[in-house]
């Protein structure tokens, strides 16, 4: 693989291109649920912002809140705007009156003192109003970008299980920062300029009519050749600001990877590799920001260079036509001076083109995220059970995390509550697949679920999920007290009841000997602990929830042998009078199990107690006698 084909690759493992109502490119971070988990490694098609208009409309409905506000700020521009117009105008009189008057008679001092002062005046009115305005965008702004954040992460909340397993936290994380500071620093400064410049190019196009029709031909004639070249400079910019934002977003998918993945790196001595893969990222978002940057800057050198054109060739024929045609001096530096106001805004206009397709592109990304499909929402006919027993049935169930690739074929089984059925089979099996089918993270395309009878389609999603726990391989412990981590598992639940599910769990006697006990802040999560440690903070939350059906998957895999042995006490307490599915390659750990299912390439091929399944000496013979071992 050479280096472009490297980087082609690593561009669609940990950065998307946006692409509105499409989404769907899929990035590292976690494996797929169990064999044939959701298809990784696709990237769709994109450059540039395909539907800027929509994505403009969308824009300012995150300002409509605020129109009261809008308004005024819209005055204070035209009243900048007036003030610098008027201000400029009072220099043809002041001129033609109190310094050089047309009649020949001698200046005014007094005179000029007053106009003068008058002209201040309009100016500081021009300058109030222009705070005033700068003031009122930046809360429009900041607030329109609080309700973009909340409905975004809104969005991720609703979105299923799937979703997550298929995408780059890296490159969400990039979307919910870069991409929406990009669209705050359009909403805040650029809509401002854009609109106080064309207000600008009006008025002095106006004023330059009413003060001399000939030399406003000299500068009509340079608009068009202005226009076409910022038209050009914006048709490059525009797509390589994009590039940026997806190279930006591919980035950090990799640097979180690397992050979160530190011990792997070091453990396989990958450090060098991924130094490698990083440059070459960099490099990438290095190429892609200096395109942009470049043709984003040139714009106003380009523009200022021809603005210096026009001024010279006004200067030049209005001096002319002072001595030839009697135009007035003060006219003629008013006009001057209205030439440089009339290209001062049409400068920055084609400079806010850049940021307008950079805030574009990131709004494209965002609202690509917003727009992906939510967790269907529960049927009309959708039912609560209160309480729940917890009498789970799986009946001739089939499901595919592609549903051309079945993975799961015809499986069924029933769990009573206080059972405990465990799945115990090769990796890839189809065990966390199962588990994942009654959490309904992923609906089945064939056979049923129920639980007490009821569908689970049938059942709320909040209602099923609430009454089933689940202890997962892979632990996760948020930023707060031992006690708020545990107490995760029951918001409402009392210290005591806390204190009480982490002596089920085996955790009261380390989480005595830790600094602050319960009270102990976690960070980074739960990094000043050992992986067992936070896996059994995992059980005392699962144990909190008081939920009758209770997932143990791999749960005591990162637990010694010697507190596995003190936990067991407690997990018999913790199933009991609860419908209980185990996951567990130590086949030790199932041995009391109701109920065995041994699973491979998706089926259950056998199934009994412990004493039943070694006494057919099959397939869970051979891995309970060390015959054969867990691939």
């Amino acid at each position: 693989m050479n280096r472009k084909e490297r980087l082609e690759h690593l561009k669609k493992r940990y950065g998307r291109k946006s692409e509105a109502g499409h989404f769907g490119g899929l990035g590292p971070g976690r494996p797929g649920p169990g064999v044939g988990g959701p298809e990784r490694g696709r990237h769709p098609k994109g450059g540039h912002p395909k539907h800027s208009m929509g994505t403009i409309c969308r824009l300012l409905g995150y300002l409509e809140g605020d129109k009261l506000k809008l308004f005024l700020a819209f005055i204070c521009i035209i009243l900048n705007t007036l003030g610098t117009l008027l201000g400029s105008y009072l220099l043809r009189p002041i001129i033609n009156t109190y310094i050089v008057p047309i009649d020949g008679s001698r200046g005014d001092p007094a005179g000029l003192a007053g106009a003068l002062a008058l002209m201040a005046f309009i100016y500081l009115v021009g300058v109030g109003a222009n705070y005033l305005q700068a003031r009122i965008m930046l809360t429009v702004a900041q607030t329109a970008l609080r309700r973009l954040r909340t409905d975004l992460f809104g969005k991720l909340q609703s979105f299923p299980v799937r979703f997550y397993d298929t995408n780059s936290n890296g490159d969400l994380m990039s979307r919910f920062t870069n991409d929406v500071d990009t669209v705050g620093m359009m909403l805040s400064n650029t809509l401002v300029q854009l609109f106080a410049g064309i207000l600008s190019i009006i008025g002095t196009m106006f004023l330059m009519i009413y003060t001399n029709t000939w030399l406003t031909v000299i500068t009509l004639v340079m608009i068009p050749l202005m226009m076409k070249a910022g038209g050009a400079v914006a048709k490059r910019s525009q797509k390589y600001f994009s590039a940026q934002q997806a190279s930006l977003g591919a980035v950090n998918g990799y640097i979180e990877e690397m992050i979160t993945g530190q011990k792997v790196v070091k453990v396989f001595c990958h450090e060098e590799t991924a130094q490698e893969e990083f440059d070459l990222l960099n490099q990438d978002l290095q190429d892609n920001q200096i395109r942009a940057q470049f043709f984003g800057g040139i714009m106003g050198p380009v523009m200022g260079n021809l603005s210096q054109v026009n001024y010279s060739l006004t200067a030049c024929i209005g001096g002319l036509l002072c001595i030839f045609r009697n135009f007035d001096v003060g006219g003629l530096t008013v006009f001057l001076n209205f030439s440089r106001q009339f290209s001062r805004p049409i400068n920055e206009i084609s400079m806010q083109i850049s940021h307008v397709f950079s805030a574009l592109a990131g709004a494209e990304r965002v609202f690509a995220v917003m727009d992906e499909m939510p967790e269907p929402v529960d049927d009309i006919d959708a039912v609560e059970l209160k309480p729940m027993a917890g009498h789970v049935v799986l009946d001739q169930v089939t499901f595919g995390y592609d549903p051309e690739q079945v993975i799961l074929k015809d499986i069924s089984l029933y769990a009573k509550p206080g059972q405990k059925i465990a799945f115990v089979g090769s990796t890839g099996a189809g065990k966390t697949t199962i588990t994942n089918l009654i959490n309904r993270f992923y609906d089945i395309q064939g056979g049923t679920i129920t639980i007490d009878g009821v569908d689970i389609r049938h059942i709320r999603r909040d209602n099923l999920r609430e009454n089933i726990a689940m202890v997962l391989q892979d632990t996760h412990l948020f930023t707060g007290t031992v006690m708020e981590n545990i107490r995760y598992g029951r918001l409402d639940a009392t210290d005591e009841e806390v204190i009480q599910a982490a002596k089920t769990a085996s955790a009261h006697s380390f989480i005595n000997r830790l600094p602050q006990g319960y009270q102990t802040m976690l960070e980074g999560d739960g990094a000043n602990l050992s992986q067992g440690q936070r896996q059994l903070l995992n059980i005392a939350r699962a144990a909190i929830s008081h939920a009758p059906i209770l997932i143990l998957d791999e749960a005591t895999s990162s637990v010694d042998t010697r507190t596995e042995k003190h936990i067991e006490h407690g997990m018999d307490r913790l199933m009991a009078d609860r419908t209980t599915f185990v996951i567990a390659h130590r086949l030790s750990t199932v041995r009391n199990a109701n109920a065995i299912m041994v699973l491979e390439h998706g089926e259950i091929i056998e199934r009994g107690d412990h004493e039943e399944l070694v006494a057919q000496k099959g397939r869970y013979y051979e891995l309970y006698t060390g015959l054969s071992e867990l691939e």
